[in-house]
């Protein structure tokens, strides 16, 4: 499966100030094969917004929201809207996820 990323530059600098996390890490999370993802389904009435959990190249849990739109068969583009360090509670949920 390919990926393609892409994000708003104004809410990446946002989202540096807000959560120390740049989306150019939170786009490795997806090369974690325990990803966790699930529909944010509080949050998708305009469009389907998915949350993930996983663990980036920088060896931290992050949560990150998004969107999924498939491009072909094999080539998906996700779209970044936030991310930042997991909590206890929802890093504790990936390592459940994953056991």
């Amino acid at each position: 499966m390919n990926l393609i990323f892409e994000w708003d530059e104004n809410k990446a600098r946002m989202n540096v100030q807000k959560h120390k996390v740049a989306f150019d890490e939170a786009r490795t999370l997806f090369n974690d094969p325990r990803l966790v993802t699930y529909l944010d389904e509080s949050h998708s009435e305009v469009e389907e917004r998915y949350i993930s959990i996983g663990t980036s190249a920088r060896d931290r849990v992050l949560l990150v929201v998004h969107t999924e739109q498939e491009e072909t068969r094999d080539t998906f583009t996700i779209r970044l809207i936030s991310c930042r360090r997991a909590t206890a509670s929802e890093r504790q949920a990936y390592e459940e996820g994953n056991a």
